[in-house]
């Protein structure tokens, strides 16, 4: 069992809230965290610069085919963004709170 850290933006904090709620309150994700940020990115022949609200899904590996299911079945953008961050060091106090809070 490893750590893993899936990262995505959503447009508004609403539309990440409700489903990081769902996702910790499921015990697939032990958290979420949400931060607003700047885009500055390419759709559709345009440069395009908004705001979005960047979030951090926090879980092990047996979870993540689940988390990356329902970020896809959720998300409001034609083209969501889910990237898997590979988590190659991580503190045993935090890794154990992690998985206890999964399980």
């Amino acid at each position: 069992m490893k750590p893993v850290i899936i990262i995505s933006t959503y447009p508004t904090k609403k539309s990440i809230s409700k489903i990081a709620n769902d996702l910790v309150k499921n015990k697939t994700v032990a958290c979420v965290n949400i931060s607003k940020i700047s885009s500055i990115y390419s759709w559709k022949g345009k440069v395009e610069d908004t705001s979005e609200f960047l979030a951090i899904f926090k879980t092990i590996t047996k979870n993540k085919k689940l988390l990356k299911k329902k970020i896809k079945e959720t998300h409001p953008y034609d083209v969501p963004e889910i990237a898997e961050l590979n988590v190659t060091s991580i503190n045993r106090p935090y890794f154990t709170w992690l998985t206890e809070s999964v399980n």
